[in-house]
């Protein structure tokens, strides 16, 4: 470690963030949640998530609760949810039971901000 950082070489912190992790996670969402924005799957699209007020895509329609909730994603709000979605925003559809990893919700989340 001592010559990566004598050559300037980024060293990954133990519990950083890896958002080639979080695309694998991210395959047990694609079922419901399509990559193509255009998609009318079963839940809405996550590319531009990060920074999106909940519910606020005009082209699907998304639970009262989700509406109702008036969260904007950031890695707060979306650690929370993506750790027990039910507790979190309570009366909606996604039938998700969570990801009780913290390592792996942040992962995902860090996946999730590459998506624009």
């Amino acid at each position: 470690m001592a010559i990566a950082v004598m050559l300037g070489l980024a060293v990954p912190s133990a519990g950083a963030q890896d958002a080639t992790r979080g695309k694998a996670v991210y395959e047990a969402c694609i079922v419901c949640h399509e990559l193509d924005p255009k998609s009318t799957g079963q839940g809405p699209t996550l590319i531009g998530v990060i920074g999106r007020r909940s519910g606020a895509l005009d082209d699907f329609r998304y639970s009262r609760a989700i509406v109702r909730a008036n969260i904007v994603w950031d890695e707060s709000t979306l650690d929370a949810y993506l750790a027990d979605p039910q507790s979190y925003i309570v009366g909606m559809r996604m039938p998700f039971g969570g990801i009780p990893d913290k390592a792996e919700r942040a992962d995902l989340i860090a996946y999730l901000k590459t998506l624009r």
